[in-house]
């Protein structure tokens, strides 16, 4: 079976590997990808994190069969942790659980047989024993940062979050492995590589012998194989002195940090599953600026927690707005069926969660533009983008401290290494410049 194919992905940077890697195998015996329809198949590459998430996702499925899609296949967090909820969907020929994933391509194959009838099933249940499965050992291309998965599961069990339930425990990718990844990226002309995971900062705790996420950065620079590395979301209480030195005093690792904050309030912190305290937070985040001035850091903040009071809010609030933050990404708070949280009996209404969530929305519009306007006037040196950017038109690089640069130049400039001179900001906020020759 071959034809014309298309992918959705919801969620997480680990997710968009996937599909990318799917992609990449389904390319290889011989479908052809196009960006919409018409299409002969469509991967769904689901997220249920929340009950929102999952909506999302029946949302996506529905969309493709009104689009034309031939075949719809659906995978990710949501396929394995309700099937039959998918199965039921009239518009899905197959649900394929996270241990087959890699099968896809054979399956996909295997639809050709079928006529009609109900949507299959191919769903492991969960086990400790899932080993890390990177799905394509081959460099997935078009992106001008591509991801690199080096570990999948989690072990935190937050109340809020489904997510252990659906991927297993934390695994990882062999050292040795990630190295001659990292190394076929830099042969094939990238100098950039975002490492990801789910539980990140759990990496290598369970190879044999044991590492650490610190030990792995020091080998990456040592080979020298790649220009530079980005390295996602940590878990705050995970940042020990061996891995922040490894973060900043590297001269490969970008100066960007992401951290999950959640919240600042240290009652809902601990109703969440949080380890840790604002102030540990927060004394982390001053941490990591001083060391690296220029770093982009950036939060995650989950709005709406049951038990979130006003003051609550405000702790949380006002500890943010104290922080020398790039950015921030706020979630409102959508309950997941099967966890702790979606038991609690004391709801925030769905109209203060979006009260809350646009005001910490408008502290971190603010707190970008702060960021922004700290670099107007100075040089800044990357690749450009393979694509340009939506909204102006106009190319575009991303700093390895996470600035977006619009400026104007011919396609021929794509994926090379250029120098911009940063001018100001357009009436949308975003950095523009002019290449310097």
């Amino acid at each position: 079976m071959s034809g014309r194919f298309t992918t959705v992905t919801l969620g997480c940077k680990v997710n968009q590997y996937e599909s990318e890697a799917l992609a990449c195998r389904l390319v290889h015996r011989g479908w052809c990808r196009t960006d919409g329809p018409p299409v002969d198949l469509c991967l769904i590459n689901t997220c249920t994190v929340t009950g929102r998430a999952a909506m999302q996702s029946r949302q996506a499925i529905r969309r493709a069969k009104r689009q034309g899609a031939g075949r719809i296949v659906v995978t990710g967090c949501y396929a394995q942790v309700e099937p039959e909820a998918l199965t039921a969907m009239n518009e899905v020929d197959l649900v394929v659980g996270h241990s087959e994933k890699h099968r896809i391509p054979d399956l996909v194959d295997e639809l050709e047989t079928r006529d009609g009838g109900p949507a299959a099933a191919v769903v492991a249940p969960r086990s400790s024993g899932w080993s890390f499965d990177p799905i394509c050992h081959a460099v997935v291309a078009g992106r001008t940062r591509p991801l690199l998965k080096i570990q999948d599961g989690c072990d935190a069990f937050c109340t809020y979050c489904i997510v252990p339930y659906a991927r297993g425990r934390s695994r990882s990718m062999p050292v040795e492995d990630v190295l001659g990844r990292v190394s076929a990226l830099g042969a094939a002309g990238h100098r950039e590589v975002v490492l990801t995971g789910i539980h990140l900062g759990r990496y290598g705790k369970d190879l044999s012998p044991a590492t650490t996420l610190a030990d792995l950065l020091r080998r990456i620079d040592a080979a020298g194989d790649i220009a530079r590395f980005r390295v996602s979301s940590v878990e705050p209480q995970e940042f020990d002195a061996a891995l922040i030195a490894a973060l900043t005093k590297s001269p490969g690792c970008c100066r960007h940090f992401h951290l999950p904050l959640q919240s600042g309030d240290d009652e809902i912190l601990r109703r969440m599953g949080r380890p840790y305290t604002g102030a540990e937070v927060s004394d982390l985040v001053v941490t990591l600026t001083r060391a690296v001035p220029a770093a982009a850091l950036g939060l995650d903040v989950l709005v709406g927690f049951p038990g979130e009071t006003e003051a609550a809010f405000e702790h949380t609030y006002q500890r943010v707005a104290q922080l020398p933050l790039a950015y921030l990404h706020v979630f409102p708070f959508s309950p997941r069926i099967g966890t702790p949280a979606a038991r609690m009996s004391d709801p925030v209404p769905d109209g203060v969660i979006t009260r809350r969530c646009a005001r910490l929305r408008r502290l971190g519009q603010r707190k970008r533009l702060d960021f922004y306007r700290r670099f107007v006037g100075q040089d800044a040196t990357a690749v450009v983008e393979s694509r340009r950017d939506p909204q102006t038109g106009r190319l575009k690089i991303v700093t390895d401290n996470y600035l977006p640069v619009t400026f104007e130049g011919p396609d021929a400039l794509m994926e090379t290494l250029i120098t911009v001179r940063i001018d100001g900001l357009d009436a949308q906020g975003k950095l523009v410049g002019r290449r310097l020759d």
